[in-house]
């Protein structure tokens, strides 16, 4: 395996961070601070326990779920879709790198992008609401699961993306519904049948209640059932990844 090819990709990426700190780091986290000073903070003392934890914490996994996801699809599509945009792509393919190297290199770097403000997050929310990780390293490893996975997502992003509009869709459009309407700020069990029915069609639903569980035991639905949907979407992106460099699709003129 060339390591000094990843490397290159892996660091370069992560110096794009840097030069954009505003935007990539102190943005995100703003923004999340403030769901936990107003929801977890001032609205979360005047609500009820939800499976007997406390409001600010429970909103707290969702919350990070979010940044954690968005971040991930963002970077993760923005590394590819550059070099395709300047045309830098064809440097990069006609080079004597691996595709897996490639993979490696950028959802690499998106994967640590999404970690590091997953992680700061927490740190944040530790100032508003009184949170007690239960599951400390299985925390950890579902935002390791999440932050690969959905950088691989991004990166699938990238390549098929035509502007920037569509390389924005996405992480703006479809991820903040699907988790604000994942049980982020509720738990499902309080909808009717009909609507908790139609909850467990919304993957997220998944990824935030195995993220919760792993904090306060509580979840909408088995942990390890979680475990196998971040598994068997992650083998998807891989399976549709090797089919686009098999193929060339996208990344061919």
């Amino acid at each position: 395996m060339n390591t000094e090819a990843i490397k290159s990709i892996y660091f370069y990426e992560m110096a794009r961070t840097r030069r954009t700190l505003l935007q990539s780091v102190i943005s995100p986290v703003l923004s999340t601070a403030l769901y936990f000073i107003v929801f977890g903070a001032a609205v979360g003392s005047r609500m009820q326990e939800v499976g007997g934890v406390s409001y600010g914490g429970f909103i707290t996994p969702g919350l990070i779920m979010l940044a954690l996801i968005t971040q991930c699809i963002s970077n993760g599509s923005v590394g590819i879709y550059f070099p395709k945009f300047t045309g830098t792509i064809y440097e990069i393919l006609s080079a004597p790198i691996a595709m897996s190297e490639i993979l490696i290199g950028y959802v690499g770097a998106a994967a640590t992008k999404g970690m590091m403000i997953g992680i700061i997050i927490l740190f944040t929310a530790m100032f508003f609401v009184d949170l007690h990780i239960a599951h400390p390293v299985l925390m950890l490893l579902f935002m390791v699961l999440t932050a690969i996975t959905f950088s691989l997502a991004g990166f699938i992003i990238g390549i098929l993306a035509k502007n920037f509009e569509q390389l924005n869709l996405v992480p703006s459009l479809v991820v903040p519904p699907l988790t604000f309407l994942g049980g982020t700020f509720y738990s499902i069990d309080m909808l009717p049948p009909f609507w908790r029915a139609v909850s467990h069609l919304n993957p997220v639903l998944y990824l935030v209640s195995g993220f919760r569980w792993s904090f306060f035991e509580v979840s909408d639905v088995h942990p390890l059932i979680s475990v196998a949907m971040i598994g068997g979407f992650l083998v998807a992106c891989l399976g549709f990844l090797v089919w686009i460099f098999k193929t060339g699709y996208k990344l061919r003129p």
